[in-house]
């Protein structure tokens, strides 16, 4: 998607040929797209996508190569999860098909030592367990217990290209088995037991009808399309 005219002009969704003010996810992004406009009026930008988007359920294949493009991709998806005052963020929520994680459990820009973006992460070792309730950036409102691994130790590419192991526990742990899921194209609902699936069921069913309405409205591309971009996306960087 694209956005023509910000700040004092008049906005237009290219894509959708409509006044940014009927598009369902401009304001979610509004703030982003203000701290990274350019001096050129059309740009394209990354955005959260919700459940039951398409691409959360894609499985993410390696990267090849580390570059400049990749960079900006990961200090992108970092902004986006502090503006929405997360922990995690994986490249299938901003609708890529990359295996790419961003990490803060601090979810604060200040903090940025505790950052961690790891690139073809791996769990090579897993030890304990923990039950915590969790959330999701892509499935707002919906907290629910999982139980997990209490370490972990896994193996990732930086963002220098170098392989690194790292060992973790308590919320680090948590919050890496949870966005490695997602490149996996699985969910934290997935791993609830019956009790727990039962409570999400209505958060579930709102978010399944809002992104029906989105999608009738053309806000939302169809399966096929979806599918089709994220292959030319692979055959880019996998």
């Amino acid at each position: 998607m694209f956005f023509n005219g910000l700040l004092g002009r008049t906005a237009i969704c290219t894509k959708h040929k409509i006044h940014l003010s009927q598009c369902p996810y401009f304001f979610t992004v509004l703030p982003h797209i203000i701290k990274k406009a350019p001096d050129s009026l059309e740009f394209q930008f990354v955005q959260i996508i919700k459940y039951p988007h398409p691409t959360l359920r894609h499985k993410s294949k390696p990267l090849r190569r580390v570059d400049a493009q990749l960079r900006k991709i990961a200090s992108e998806m970092l902004e986006l999860m502090y503006d929405d005052h997360g922990v995690g963020l994986a490249a299938n929520q901003v609708d890529l098909p990359y295996r790419l994680v961003v990490i803060n459990i601090q979810s604060d820009p200040e903090a940025a030592d505790e950052e961690l973006v790891l690139i073809n992460p791996v769990i090579s070792k897993r030890s304990g367990a923990a039950e915590a309730d969790e959330g999701c950036l892509s499935l707002p409102e919906v907290w629910a217990p999982v139980r997990r691994a209490d370490k972990i130790e896994l193996i990732a590419y930086d963002l220098s290209g170098n392989e690194r192991k790292f060992q973790l526990d308590g919320l680090y742990a948590r919050a890496a088995q949870h966005e490695i899921d997602h490149l996996d194209g699985v969910l934290f609902i997935d791993r609830l037991g019956p009790t727990a699936k039962l409570s999400v069921k209505e958060p579930l069913s709102s978010l399944e009808r809002q992104f029906a309405t989105d999608r009738e409205r053309g806000f939302i591309p169809g399966d096929e399309e979806i599918a089709r971009r994220l292959a030319e996306l692979e055959e880019e960087r996998t």
